[in-house]
């Protein structure tokens, strides 16, 4: 909670008059600046007017400074570790206490309330009393308490109401054990420290500003934090995250405990409701739907992002829709929400608490043990009082019993005054003395002449011996959990799990993020042009050669006739260098683009032939792709985002006796190395031409592609699940629980659905076998298909609200088992099915086959059949004309006569 008091309020003890006259030595006359002279605090300067004079405050920043720093620390800002409080806190809820009947009470009369014990403004207490009840764990509030969804403040305090929640009754209040101090005023009692018998720091959460250190305390899940009590009191290791009311998605692999230098990563959770429209559902911690918004709206408006609408229907639950432009990608959209918005925030916590009068910084671990030990000491604390208080009621009850059985009331008359009285029932005490759990005071004995009559004729020796052993039962109990003492506080967590856990289920899901690179989801919503002779580049070129759309924020790769490549900053008008041959946007991360170059080494050298990639390159700094030879020239280049080699046609000039003047040259023969390589030599004559012959094939391997469930992500670092080699033209098949299938290419920037069930290399051949309900007929259908659209999202089964896909398949052969219900008393053995013999290919929208007309318990999916994948083989019968021109071969003639001929 941040610092409710926003008034410099200094202790009382410090006001001017409590100041002392003088905190400075007067300077001896010798060290007197010329024409200047001091007088106790006062600078007199006689050079110029004896009347001005300058105060120093010297002593007040020292004396009063310290003060006021422990004095916010303590008082104001940091919560104390016993119990989670802040004093402002702390007298709202021993406010609430006193008030409490039952009965809802205005906030305003609770404000006015705890105005006795607390030394600041109503506006403060009202603000704080806010707060927790947005948490909806101690206060029960009636009325419009805000909205920590939307940011919308409370009403008026005189308008709504508060009364202490039924936890709050059970783990925070114990009078007997409570640490009472004396209010500001001296004349009230207040709590020093409430006896929470919780981690409702941790529940709760803090935050606070003091003056030269502050706090925040992230909020953690109710239940966890209870189990993980019972796994502290076990000795069990423990681990405890942030949970967050505004739900969200958190990464929290860089929580450090919850200690500075620790960071949590935290997401709305956005999911794409078509292919126009996206929808958040819930948003970070620290933020609401307006200041979500705002922040989506600025970067539309400095175009990081391109949107069309955005409606904002949240009521008692997130939902803003995020309409698209047609065309807009809506995966990249929401990567780029996450870059740019405050749809992805960062938290970085500080645990830093109050214990013994003095800031501690610790972790949540620490706070947690602290917390459960505290707990099981304050158990201690009540049992023994407990115990006490039950010893008490026994002994008197005993001493009842005797003295009324014994008749010792009947000699009363016979003493006058009290101290002979006293010594006549010690005396008939005495003989009873071994049965009492303590020695019989004076107290006792008054308590005894002071039955009246009617209760000693009316006494019945049953009930209190029925009494008497219910109390020593008790006792019994009370003994026993002392006895057990960490049993009991296990027990005692357990129940309040049980009694108020329900509902509290974790909010925020824990996820390890990816890492957005903001170059590749910007939105490029300006132009980049180039001058390719004179050798200028940039967005404000506008009448010069268009070369892609761009951002402000991305890198350009320019090469340059001479050889030299560089990669910088776009901008609005930059020199490169004359006589440009390629520009493009520039991916550092990009390894499949291939560059290949033929090159004169000099003015008249030899050329050379090269294949290399760009990565690891200084911005702003020329690099020479030649040998660095002056006149070195670049005859071709080509550039290639999968790695293509083609076929060129070299043509040399007609030089001397040189015969052979043209042939091929295919790149996919040259290695790809690094970009400082020298190549292959392709001639050392003139080069006058290069034609391009044929369009090459990529030569770089397929590219593996995994999918790591933990972030939800597709990758290329070996992260989670392999799903295969991919070629260019490969695609990934998508099968949802809802019963919508489609195929993409992989694209690592891809989102997934949560109820995605299937994620694999789509083979067009395969076909998908499918169980449903449908909701219409009430009858289990069974369906086989191929893919025949692989561009669009299609449902394979019957659109009806209540039809549900029970199993799905891509096997070839795959099996199923039905397990039925018991229909009129009678179990029906389980069935096996071959789906692949059970129903042809049909198509993808086809109902299917009915799959049995009995009422099914379960269908499973088995094991599947073996299958051998069929293999394309070529006819014996069919004959094979191909034309073959031999250039060069060899014959040879053996010793029996035989020729051999072998093709060069």
């Amino acid at each position: 909670m941040k610092d409710e008091e926003e008034d410099n309020m200094l202790p009382e003890d410090q006001s001017e008059e409590n100041q002392p006259e003088n905190d400075s030595e007067e300077m001896p006359a010798d060290d007197h600046p010329e024409g200047k002279s001091f007088e106790g605090d006062h600078f007199y300067d006689h050079a110029e007017n004896p009347e001005d004079t300058i105060t120093k405050v010297t002593g007040m920043y020292k004396d009063w400074f310290l003060d006021y720093a422990s004095y916010v620390i303590l008082e104001r800002a940091v919560p104390a570790i016993e119990d989670g409080f802040k004093p402002v806190q702390r007298r709202i809820m021993h406010s609430l206490k006193e008030l409490d009947d039952g009965r809802y009470n205005k906030v305003a009369n609770v404000v006015g309330h705890t105005m006795q014990y607390h030394p600041h403004g109503d506006a403060s207490i009202g603000d704080a009393m806010v707060q927790i009840g947005q948490r909806e764990l101690l206060i029960d509030c009636q009325g419009n308490w805000g909205n920590i969804l939307t940011g919308d403040s409370a009403a008026a305090s005189r308008y709504i109401e508060a009364r202490l929640s039924k936890f709050a009754l059970e783990v925070l209040y114990s009078p007997k054990i409570t640490d009472w101090g004396v209010s500001y005023d001296g004349r009230r009692a207040e709590p020093n420290n409430l006896p929470v018998k919780f981690p409702l720091l941790l529940a709760s959460g803090a935050e606070g500003i003091a003056v030269g250190l502050s706090t925040k305390v992230l909020p953690h899940n109710f239940n966890e934090l209870i189990d993980a009590s019972i796994k502290i009191l076990k000795g069990k290791p423990f681990t405890i995250y942030p949970d967050f009311q505004t739900a969200g998605i958190a990464d929290v692999s860089n929580y450090n405990d919850g200690m500075r230098g620790g960071r949590v990563r935290v997401r709305a959770k956005i999911s794409q409701l078509d292919k126009q429209t996206l929808v958040i559902t819930q948003i970070p911690y620290s933020t609401n739907t307006s200041t979500l918004i705002d922040s989506i709206l600025k970067a539309n408006e400095k175009g990081k992002i391109k949107i069309k609408k955005i409606e904002d229907n949240t009521a008692a639950e997130v939902e803003i829709l995020i309409h698209l432009f047609p065309g807009v990608s809506p995966d990249k959209s929401i990567d780029a929400l996450y870059a740019f918005t405050a749809c992805e925030t960062s938290v970085a916590p500080l645990g830093c608490v109050i214990q013994d009068n003095k800031p501690l910084f610790i972790g949540v671990s620490d706070m947690l043990k602290i917390s459960t030990n505290r707990t099981v000491q304050l158990l201690k604390a009540e049992l023994e009082i407990q115990l006490e208080e039950l010893r008490a009621k026994w002994h008197f009850s005993t001493l009842e019993k005797i003295f009324i059985r014994e008749e010792m009331y009947i000699d009363f008359k016979l003493y006058s005054d009290r101290e002979s009285l006293y010594a006549y029932l010690y005396k008939q005490f005495e003989p009873f003395k071994k049965s009492f759990v303590r020695e019989i005071i004076d107290e006792d004995l008054q308590r005894l002449t002071q039955i009246p009559m009617i209760r000693i004729t009316r006494f019945d020796s049953d009930k209190a011996d029925d009494f008497i052993a219910k109390l020593e039962d008790e006792m019994k109990e009370v003994q026993h959990h002392l006895d057990n003492l960490i049993d009991f506080a296990v027990d005692y967590f357990a129940k309040l799990k049980e009694k108020y856990g329900k509902g509290r289920e974790r909010q925020t899901e824990l996820r390890s993020f990816d890492t957005i690179e903001a170059t590749k989801v910007v939105l490029r919503n300006t132009k980049l042009y180039v001058n390719r002779e004179e050798g200028f580049i940039g967005t404000g070129l506008k009448k010069d050669e268009y070369v892609a759309d761009c951002s402000d924020i991305d890198d350009v790769i320019v090469f340059l006739r001479d050889g030299n490549m560089m990669v910088t900053k776009v901008d609005d008008k930059k020199f490169i260098g004359k006589d440009i041959i390629h520009i493009a946007v520039f991916d550092k991360n990009d390894k499949r683009t291939i560059y290949n170059m033929i090159y004169r080494d000099g003015k008249s050298g030899s050329s050379f032939i090269k294949r290399f990639n760009v990565s690891g390159v200084t911005r702003d700094k020329a690099y020479d792709l030649t040998q660095e030879k002056a006149g070195s020239q670049v005859l071709y280049f080509s550039h290639n985002p999968n790695g293509e080699a083609e076929v060129v046609t070299i043509l040399l000039r007609q030089v001397g006796s040189v015969k052979k003047l043209k042939w091929d040259l295919d790149f996919a023969d040259i290695a790809i190395k690094g970009r400082a390589s020298k190549g292959n030599t392709v001639s050392k004559y003139p080069i006058k031409k290069i034609e391009l012959k044929e369009k090459g094939i990529s030569t770089l391997r397929p590219r593996k592609i995994w999918f790591d469930d933990t972030v939800q992500r597709l990758n290329v670092d070996g992260r989670g699940e392999l799903l295969g080699e991919f070629r260019p033209n490969d695609r990934l098949l998508i099968i949802n629980q809802s019963g919508k299938l489609k195929t993409i290419i992989p694209e690592l920037a891809t989102h997934f659905d949560e109820d995605m069930i299937i994620l694999e290399k789509w083979h067009p051949k395969k076909p998908v076998s499918a169980i449903y309900f449908d909701g219409d007929k009430e009858r289990y259908y069974i369906k086989r298909f191929l893919i025949e659209n692989e561009n669009k999202e299609e449902t394979f089964i019957s659109e009806h609200e209540k039809s549900q896909l029970e199993i799905v398949s891509t096997d070839w052969r795959p099996v199923a088992e039905l397990v039925f219900a018991k229909s009129k008393g009678v179990q029906k053995e389980n069935q096996t099915i071959d789906m692949e013999q059970f129903i042809a290919l049909k198509g993808i929208k086809a109902l299917g086959n009915q799959l049995t007309t009995e009422k099914l318990k379960q269908v499973n999916l088995l094991e599947s059949l073996p299958f051998e994948e069929p293999v394309e083989v070529i006819p014996e019968d069919l004959e094979v004309n191909q034309d073959v021109e031999i250039t060069d071969f060899n014959i040879e003639l053996d010793e029996d006569g035989q020729i051999t001929l072998t093709l060069e």
